[in-house]
């Protein structure tokens, strides 16, 4: 495998890079300026060219995109006076009183600002809106191909305990976890078990597009993020923090730029609140402005706007989980930004701390700093007091974030969006555990369960062990997100092979146990994953290498709940630990049937 190259990226994005399995390719990322000027070459655009003009009806050269800020509720008087004042409706949200306007006249914010009832009026870009926005095409779905490559335990997962954390739970498939990215790959061999169709959408230009495949990646990012935090726990490949859990995609990537503007954060924040999303991982920054002013009339809309939209989807119950940045910048003492706006042609501004980074910055929000492979800083990521929630894995240097990428393939990126989903996927595993949990019970676990962190011999690093500008309050874990407060004891062992369990039918999956002497001890560890669409129907044991049988579950036959992921514990202290066991899984009717996706002993 050569070295992973590194480009230049808005998303968070920055210094990605990823190489192909077996092959010396460095993979074409989405192009865009960096959060700081690195030197480094940019990337190639991602190859899908706008719609031409003349096929999409209703746009015009010079069409820009605004955000109207009303009060919540009824929205049709701004969307009258939007009319009115030479502009079309493209989307609204009355829960939020924001509505995307379109217009080409020049003067279409200074006479919406007049209006009254109307709050704020704010252009989103200082670029026209593509024509594609009228009639997007969908993006094309990748030919697969298949790995031969079996599941180990990467760095970035054991750094985290989420190895072990398999061993009690791999996270419930009632948790759903919003990918708000480039897309999602949803043929992916490690992404199709855990993806999550219903629920996933197109959210480019601000207004959703519910049909078949638009919300497959139009790059590779997003991809690489949903494998971190949800690849199946299938033996191939590799796993993600929480192989358990669903996964949904909210592309906001538009597709020729790959840029995030804020109207289609927008959109994903209120698809997420209205589709129950749990957690949403977002590894970028809203376009154009890497720090949005308030007293600038436009930046001021977009931070109300995304605003209003994460505090609705937190009130739902979605908690938003975003990465730092990977400028190396201290975002607790803004100076200056010299990248922005990165759709047109950047300016040098002073700024002050009032200007924030969105989504990342914003009240309720989690903000995640990368790490590299030991309690170090990655050495591109944003950092800064009592702005740094918690840290995790983001790859650096020598060592990447490896994961799935479009077309059944797999490599490494580095970068704070390599880092935050890590902690979406820990979220997710909290989720599961107690599903009462609140989004802030889950921002508060996440900080009091993550492991401290010292600060290194670095004067930007302030604060204590407990809580510090480059690392928050830790490193996460996902070991304690399931309730393990220290590493399981004793040998592993585990059997992914999906055995099918057909209606009224008896099926075994078979665990060789080596290496272990004496008996098998008196709190024997089994962890089962079994999906069925109806779990009243089966009845689980474990069968000792002698044959005897030690019962687990007869499930209530009245019981309709899907699946069995959950961890027994089991007095086998008079059996031989080294031989074959077995789970034993038993169908006791007809209609609905499943399969023995993976089950684990653990000494």
């Amino acid at each position: 495998m050569t070295t992973p190259r590194i480009y230049r990226h808005r998303l968070r994005r920055s210094l990605l890079s990823a190489a192909a399995v077996g092959a010396a390719l460095a993979l074409a990322t989405p192009a865009g300026a960096a959060d700081v000027d690195t030197g480094l070459p940019p990337g190639p655009a991602a190859a899908r060219a706008a719609v031409p003009a003349q096929t999409a009806a209703g746009w015009a050269a010079g069409t820009r995109s605004y955000l109207v800020v009303t009060a919540p509720g009824d929205t049709s008087a701004a969307r009258n006076a939007v009319t009115a004042n030479g502009g079309s409706v493209f989307a609204h949200y009355d829960a939020i009183g924001v509505v995307v306007a379109h217009s080409s006249s020049a003067g279409f914010a200074a006479a919406m600002r007049s209006v009254t009832g109307v709050q704020k009026v704010g252009a989103t870009r200082t670029s026209d809106v593509p024509a594609d926005a009228y009639s997007p095409t969908l993006p094309s779905a990748p030919g697969q191909s298949s790995t031969t490559l079996a599941e180990t335990a990467r760095w970035d997962m054991t750094r985290i305990n989420a190895d072990k954390a398999w061993a009690v739970s791999t996270g419930s498939a009632s948790v759903t976890v919003g990918v708000l990215d480039t897309g999602v790959d949803d043929r992916h061999q490690d992404i199709a078990p855990n993806f999550d169709t219903a629920d996933s959408v197109s959210c480019a230009y601000g207004k959703a597009d519910t049909r078949a495949g638009a919300w497959r990646d139009v790059g590779s990012h997003g991809t690489h993020v949903a494998g971190t935090i949800a690849a199946a726990k299938n033996g191939k490949g590799v796993v993600g923090v929480a192989p358990g859990v669903k996964i949904a995609s909210v592309r906001v990537a538009e597709p020729s730029t790959s840029m995030f503007f804020a109207e289609n954060t927008i959109c994903g924040f209120m698809w997420a609140g209205d589709h129950g999303f749990d957690v949403t991982n977002n590894s970028y920054y809203t376009d154009p402005w890497m720090f949005n002013c308030p007293d600038d009339p436009d930046q001021a809309a977009i931070v109300e706007g995304v605003r209003r939209a994460q505090e609705y989807a937190e009130g739902k119950g979605s908690l938003q989980i975003a990465a730092a940045g990977n400028s190396n910048y201290d975002l607790a003492n803004k100076r200056t930004d010299s990248s922005s706006p990165n759709d047109s042609t950047p300016v040098n501004r002073t700024i002050t701390n009032a200007c924030i980074d969105i989504p990342t910055e914003l009240p309720g929000v989690v903000t995640v700093a990368a790490m590299g492979n030991g309690n170090i800083k990655a050495s591109y990521s944003n950092f800064g007091r009592d702005v740094i929630d918690v840290a995790a894995p983001g790859g650096d240097g020598a060592y990447g974030v490896y994961s799935t990428l479009p077309g059944g393939k797999y490599g490494n990126m580095n970068g704070t969006s390599m880092a935050s989903p890590h902690v979406a996927g820990v979220a997710a595993l909290l989720k599961s555990a107690d599903p009462a949990a609140t989004p802030a019970d889950l921002r508060a676990r996440l900080g009091s369960q993550a492991t401290d962190t010292a600060c290194p011999s670095d004067g930007r690093c302030t604060g204590t062990t407990a809580k510090n500008a480059f690392f928050g309050e830790g490193q996460v874990d996902a070991l304690k997100a399931v309730g393990g407060s220290t590493l399981p004891p004793g040998r592993y062992f585990e059997n992914t092979a999906d055995v099918t369990v057909a209606d009224n039918a008896t099926v075994e999956s078979p665990i060789t146990v080596t290496g272990v002497t004496g008996n098998a001890p008196a709190a024997l560890k089994v962890g089962v994953d079994v999906k069925h669409t109806y779990r009243g129907d089966l009845v689980l044991s474990l069968v000792a290498p002698d044959g005897s049988v030690h019962p687990l579950e007869d499930f209530a036959d009245g019981d309709s709940g899907d699946d069995v992921v959950k961890t027994y514990t089991v007095d086998a202290s008079s059996e031989t630990a080294s031989g074959t066991w077995k789970l034993r899984v038993r169908d006791i009717a007809t209609q609905d049937t499943g399969r023995i996706d993976a089950w684990n002993l653990t000494f």
